[in-house]
């Protein structure tokens, strides 16, 4: 699984894509409303993890997750 930190614009916030091996779009959601799309694709029990990865994470980097 990927994932990767998008810059917003202007009144767009910033959000976090998650994709699979095949680069398919798994989860897109906001920085700061992440819960929610966590529990709907099963990773809810990870988000600490994720997130941490998230805060140090530069815009526009995709990075590997290891779960």
């Amino acid at each position: 699984m990927y994932i990767i930190k998008v810059k917003g614009v202007a009144k767009i916030p910033d959000y976090v894509q998650l994709r699979d091996d095949k680069f398919t779009l798994l989860a897109y959601f906001r920085v700061d409303r992440p819960e929610k799309s966590l529990d709907k694709i099963g990773l809810g029990g990870h988000y600490d993890h994720i997130m941490n990865i998230v805060k140090e994470l530069p815009f526009g980097k995709i990075v590997k997750l290891e779960l």
